[in-house]
């Protein structure tokens, strides 16, 4: 199996997650399979990709920007790094999608924070948390208003 392969096979694992976490009803089941099993595959491969190839690139590092450019310069250890997006990026799209659901948000407003955690990590997250606030800040003002 090429690096190719490799890379489609884990971005097929993190599209269906992100598509079941936007469109399917969040059961506890689908929960689960989104918090800990799909992250958990992924984050398993990217633990196979750092121990056996990420230790071993010549003027790879993390002290320096040249350092990552190096390490990340080869397509094993490039995919490492994309995995490790899209496990960390699935994980907080599900706790997301489940903070969300606790305070009421619609599943329609839901979703384009979803697709921006999804293709901007922390954009989606910054995006989430300033609505998260703004809802408190409301309910907030609506106890203390006579």
């Amino acid at each position: 199996m090429t690096w190719e392969n490799w890379f489609t096979a884990a971005n097929s694992i993190a599209l269906a997650g992100w598509l079941a976490l936007i469109l399917m009803p969040r059961h506890a089941l689908l929960l689960s399979l989104l918090r800990y099993i799909l992250p958990g595959l992924l984050a398993t491969a990217y633990t196979l990709l750092v121990l056996v190839y990420v230790f071993h690139v010549e003027g790879g590092g993390f002290n320096s920007l040249a350092e990552v450019k190096a390490l990340l310069g080869t397509e094993p250890t490039l995919l490492a790094g994309w995995v490790h997006y899209l496990a960390f990026d699935l994980f907080v799209g599900t706790w997301i999608a489940e903070r969300a659901d606790l305070l009421g948000v619609s599943r329609l407003l839901q979703a384009p924070i979803l697709v921006l955690t999804f293709l901007f990590g922390p954009i989606g997250y910054l995006t989430f948390v300033t609505v998260e606030t703004a809802l408190k800040s409301a309910s907030a003002a609506q106890e203390v208003a006579p």
